[in-house]
């Protein structure tokens, strides 16, 4: 099983489409970090006129350590960005910032895919570590026992695919919210927003291509059982 060239069928393609998000993600960033705001304002600042503009006075803004590690936390009401993201008055910056603001947003309105997200939260931790693991343990033994086990696995990283499913429409919605107020909020110009476009749109594939994997993974595991049980 270690060696099904199967298996290459279903991981390589959203391995790849994986390796691709992340260089256009990576690329796109660094290009429009260069690229200064005509407003001059900084991720910071955009993230709070954004939250203020919201009603969202509450909630606050800190950096967080790491390279793109910028997320907001809905348990604290915290929207912590990265430093490059947190200081520069840059279009990849605000950009940035606009989107966890989103899902600042998002978390005020009650946007329902969001609450799920963080319903999954504990199911999807456990899932995506123990769930390969259970299921190659169920395939190994024989009998009822095997089988049960099997499939116990492939119900916990079920929960993993669904957890990615979930995800986009939550990433989509940010970023949608994020170019609108961006404008609107004069944060940007019109004509900036292709640079704010090309991070966004870069940073949504990153979650198609994970998106991708672990369904692809879930429908590798499933066509192992079908394969025992034939």
């Amino acid at each position: 099983m270690y060696f099904d060239p199967l298996y290459f069928v279903f991981a390589l393609p959203p391995m790849l489409l994986g390796l691709w998000a992340q260089f256009k993600v990576k690329s796109a960033f660094k290009k429009y970090s260069q690229v200064r705001t005509q407003s001059g304002i900084n991720g910071a600042e955009a993230a709070r006129r954004i939250l203020q503009r919201g009603g969202l006075g509450n909630v606050t803004i800190e950096t967080a350590h790491g390279m793109l590690s910028d997320h907001y936390d809905p348990h604290h009401k915290a929207l912590r960005l990265s430093d490059e993201v947190y200081r520069l008055p840059s279009i990849a910056s605000v950009g940035v910032a606009a989107h966890e603001a989103g899902h600042a947003l998002q978390d005020k309105t009650g946007y329902l895919p969001l609450q799920l997200r963080s319903i999954m939260v504990p199911a999807v931790s456990i899932g995506s570590n123990l769930g390969p693991i259970i299921f190659m343990a169920g395939m190994f033994l024989a009998g009822t026992i095997g089988t049960t086990l099997a499939w116990a696995g492939i119900i916990l990283f079920g929960a993993t695919a669904l957890f990615a499913l979930v995800t986009l429409p939550v990433e989509f919605d940010a970023s949608r919210r994020a170019k609108e107020l961006l404008v609107s909020q004069g944060i940007v110009s019109p004509a900036e927003m292709q640079g704010v476009n090309a991070v966004l749109d870069a940073a949504a594939l990153t979650y198609v291509a994970a998106a991708a994997q672990a369904i692809m993974q879930l429908v590798y595991f499933l066509t192992i059982m079908n394969r025992r049980n034939s």
